[in-house]
């Protein structure tokens, strides 16, 4: 039979039993600690997490080493700086996307890639354009790639490329492209085949968008817009090597396979 944790007196009074209050006060002694315990252990993490946080914050993990490989025309200096790493800031607070993003936006650089390897090195490497054509505005030569990327100021002619005839009024800001009616004829300069790419003086950008060639010969070769173009540089291919041209003879391989050739 259970017994009762409470007594009745012969008055009518009630008595509790002492293991009740004992019990209850117990609990409230295992809640209390309990409570701290939890207190305690988000404090200690938390402590963890800030003092963590001003550690990785500290020189002790700055960005001290900062290689770049790749790069030839623009110096380890315009790198980092272009990544916004000149102050050597803490590997925890780069972005690498960011710091890529940057570096894209100097004139030679095609792609660039950033690595952290903790605690203190950034590796930068550089894959830089290369030029196909070089352009003149006023007495200012500027180095272009296939894109129409415009990449450098040159002060002398570059052996091996072609001049880019661009219409009067382009204008021309190293890093950015040029205009959309003439990155056709940047286009041109990148993918003249060896067959007679030798023989080309000039790609000639025309207000609407088409393109000729003039060749050193010297004879003119339009090609009207970019489509077809392996069609196109077969034709051109062909009449150099079977046609008898005279100097400042027109060929129009406009339309694939029914080129025509004009007299002066």
């Amino acid at each position: 039979m259970a017994t009762s944790t409470t007594k009745k007196r012969s008055k009518g009074t009630v008595v509790r039993d002492p293991r009740l209050s004992q019990r209850r006060a117990a609990v409230a002694r295992s809640k209390t600690r309990r409570r701290l315990w939890i207190a305690g252990s988000i404090f200690v993490v938390l402590a963890l997490v800030v003092g963590t946080w001003f550690l990785l914050h500290t020189s002790l993990f700055s960005a001290k080493t900062i290689t770049v490989s790749g790069a030839v025309h623009e110096s380890p200096a315009q790198v980092i700086d272009a990544a916004g790493l000149s102050a050597h800031p803490p590997l925890i607070s780069i972005n690498p996307a960011g710091a890529e993003t940057g570096i894209d936006q100097l004139g030679w650089v095609k792609s660039s890639h950033v690595s952290l390897h903790w605690p203190s090195t950034v590796n930068i490497t550089v894959v830089e354009r290369t030029p196909v054509a070089s352009a003149t505005s006023g007495s200012t030569m500027y180095l272009i790639d296939e894109t129409g990327r415009i990449l450098s100021i040159s002060k002398t002619p570059v052996a091996g490329l072609v001049s880019l005839n661009v219409p009067d009024g382009t204008h021309f800001v190293v890093g950015t492209s040029l205009p959309l009616r003439v990155l056709p004829a940047a286009s041109v300069a990148g993918s003249l085949p060896p067959a007679f790419k030798d023989q080309v003086a000039a790609v000639i950008a025309h207000p609407d968008g088409t393109v000729s060639l003039q060749l050193t010969s010297p004879i003119t070769i339009n090609l009207g817009t970019t489509a077809q173009l392996d069609a196109k540089y077969r034709d051109i291919a062909s009449v150099i090597a079977g046609a008898t041209l005279h100097p400042g003879d027109v060929v129009d391989v406009s339309v694939p396979q029914a080129s025509t050739i004009t007299g002066p």
